[in-house]
């Protein structure tokens, strides 16, 4: 299963990133583990270059279950992440201290998905029209 965007993913997100409408993005990730403490190692470092490239964690969550879909849709933990922009997620994405972190993250994970969302009104909370 992947675990890491592949090639044609990360231009998709590439050519999103150069556009002048480039701002603040929620990465939902979707982590299944084989390793925790492993995925933990990576995090550390993940964390560290989060908050240089001026992002920040909104929540994390164990997942419960998955009430809709089969196996290969369930995953242990969620976890939200705001970015300033995608040219920020980039810049995490191809930092040198997370390309040298990677092996944890690919030794943690059995499965992942990472989905790019907008942001919303504000970064942790809801939008006017989920609270209605």
């Amino acid at each position: 299963m992947a675990v890491e965007p592949d090639q044609e993913q990360f231009a998709e997100l590439a050519a999103l990133a150069g556009g002048d409408a480039d701002g603040p993005v929620v990465m939902l990730n979707l982590n299944r583990y084989r390793d925790r403490e492993a995925y933990m190692r990576y995090g550390e470092v993940a964390s560290a270059v989060l908050e240089r490239v001026g992002g920040r964690i909104l929540w994390h969550t164990e997942a419960k279950a998955t009430v809709i879909g089969d196996d290969s849709d369930r995953y242990d933990e969620v976890i939200a992440v705001w970015y300033p922009s995608l040219a920020a997620f980039t810049a995490l994405a191809t930092d040198p201290e997370i390309l040298a972190a990677r092996l944890h993250r690919i030794a943690g994970l059995e499965r992942a998905a990472l989905i790019c969302c907008e942001p919303g009104d504000q970064p942790g909370v809801l939008s006017s029209e989920l609270q209605r």
